[in-house]
């Protein structure tokens, strides 16, 4: 039954876009919405620009051709050559290639590290809606009448989702970069083909989270790159794919989280339009699709960060979520011309710089508030609490010297994101420490301390910040809380985050106060 109470207390904007978004469901759920089916290849040809292909193209083939050799739009600088990249990887990080590899052949066995469960199987074929610890199966139904917060039909839905994200498909590649072995291209063909052969359009878990679609969209656009030149990678799989993300984007515009979660999923599901929109530049709709995640983005900018650059949420990890974010759009847009809001360059140093001042002497950071265990794109496997790569990639966008110092050196995703060029600007900035050593976030409420910036420091951070935002989702009731490295080691933590899924009360007893340290009077939090 609707509540309408709730109903009478929106606003007419956001009474107008839920209601919109019920009715585009509803008009799903019943066949009447053409989003429902995948476009023909006639009717895909049909919603290019041919003025920004510059002549017709009749066949798939021509459409494959005509992506593998463009020039623009200029995406990753690593892309720019492929011997330069895997040179630079194996040269600075010897070590690197071995991992790579074995991660990837594990991939191609179907083995799955996630979200700390290693090895996982989703069965051979993989079985896209099965949740393997619980042995849940979601039901291959619309997206909208799915329970996916229940767990007795869902399982953990974070472990399913971390799957689909597709992230995995760049490790494929960094291995088919590596060693031009075809095996990687043809499990990463062979699992998009599954993928979409398995997941119809609105069907199943995974089209109910826009984010996930994001997140999703955005793998699929890197692996192109990676792929483009694989004769694995052929121009029905392509072709395809294309269609896919036409109605992934068309998804992602129409049920954005304007209103459900106007947090790191909006900032999320926006990237992944301008992702979109910027790097397939020949649908007619990608001017749409890129204005509108560039607009949402620079919006939502000066409401996620607050003055003194903390996230709004309340929570290390999603702030260290919107920082790569924002570094992914801020490096997308320079290298194409696209010009943005002077605002991003000054928030995003904002939100670098306390990255900066909570790391840890030991390098990791304090993980206060909820963390997913989740990232933007997989291009390395640090530890989940090491965020150093971000303050890596952070140095060389600005040329700081002590975002350098703290990143204790360059990163294997600074690579990935910057080319060579960018870790030729690390290597002629000179490192130098921060200025400070005690800093206070007082729109945030964190207080850091530390007597040097060795690795032998003594080291306290103390949170008295507000609780959260909206219905403070993310953040802790860790009021007065602290975290504590004494000679460099650290003592006292925050426990950050049992699970999101699974029973209520191990989920609420880590998010409140006795689990924390601070005090709790009478037992409460």
């Amino acid at each position: 039954m609707p509540n309408w109470k709730k109903i009478k207390e929106l606003r007419f904007d956001e009474l107008r876009v839920r209601s919109a978004q019920k009715l585009a469901a509803l008009a799903e759920r019943r066949g009447w919405s053409p989003l429902t089916k995948l476009p023909s290849d006639a009717e895909l040809l049909s919603m290019l620009n041919v003025e920004s292909i510059g002549r017709d193209l009749w066949s798939a083939q021509e459409v494959l051709e005509h992506f593998r050799s463009r020039t623009t739009p200029k995406v990753f600088a690593s892309f720019h050559s492929q011997n330069s990249t895997v040179e630079q990887l194996r040269t600075r990080w010897p070590q690197a290639e071995q991992e790579i590899l074995e991660r990837a052949d594990r991939m191609v066995q179907g083995q799955f590290d996630l979200l700390g469960f290693r090895s996982l199987s989703f069965g051979q074929p993989i079985d896209w809606h099965l949740e393997p610890v619980s042995e849940k199966r979601t039901p291959l139904i619309h997206w909208s009448r799915l329970e996916y917060l229940n767990a007795e039909i869902a399982g953990d839905k974070k472990i399913v989702w971390e799957l689909n994200r597709h992230q995995y498909f760049l490790t494929l590649g960094q291995a088919y970069w590596l060693t031009g072995d075809e095996r990687y291209a043809q499990t990463f063909a062979a699992h998009l083909e599954s993928w979409m052969e398995r997941n119809p359009p609105k069907l199943g878990i995974n089209w109910a989270s826009s984010l996930e679609v994001a997140f999703r969209s955005i793998s699929w656009l890197w692996a192109f790159y990676f792929f483009k030149e694989s004769p694995s990678f052929t121009s029905r799989t392509f072709m395809r794919a294309l269609r896919f993300l036409y109605l992934h984007a068309r998804h992602l515009e129409t049920y954005l989280s304007t209103y459900f979660s106007p947090n790191t999923h909006l900032t999320g599901e926006a990237l992944g339009l301008y992702y979109l929109g910027l790097l397939l530049p020949e649908f007619k709709d990608a001017a749409r699709w890129r204005e509108m995640g560039k607009r949402i983005l620079l919006e939502q900018l000066p409401i996620h960060v607050r003055p003194d650059g903390v996230y709004f949420e309340q929570s290390s990890y999603y702030h260290r979520y919107t920082t790569d974010f924002y570094s992914h759009f801020l490096i997308l847009s320079r290298a194409n011309g696209d010009a943005v809001s002077g605002q991003v360059d000054t928030s995003l140093s904002s939100l670098l710089d306390h990255l900066m001042y909570i790391t840890r002497p030991d390098g990791t950071t304090p993980l206060f508030g909820d963390d997913d265990g989740g990232r933007l794109v997989m291009l390395d496997h640090n530890p989940a609490n090491d965020f150093r790569a971000t303050l890596s990639t952070g140095a060389a966008l600005f040329e700081r010297a002590d975002y350098k110092f703290v990143a204790a050196g360059p990163a294997e995703e600074t690579l990935w994101l910057l080319g060579g060029a960018g870790l030729e600007i690390l290597d002629q900035i000179v490192a130098k420490e921060p200025a400070k050593q005690s800093v206070a976030f007082e729109s945030g409420g964190y207080y850091v301390m530390r007597d040097d910036w060795t690795p032998e420091a003594n080291y306290l951070l103390f949170d008295c910040g507000p609780h959260g935002q909206a219905n403070c989702g993310h953040a802790h009731a860790d009021a007065l809380s602290f975290d504590l490295a004494a000679n460099g080691r650290t003592l006292l933590i925050d426990p950050g985050t049992y699970n999101y899924t699974g029973a209520k009360e191990w989920r609420d007893l880590v998010r409140s106060s006795p689990a924390h340290n601070t005090m709790t009077v009478d037992r409460h939090s």
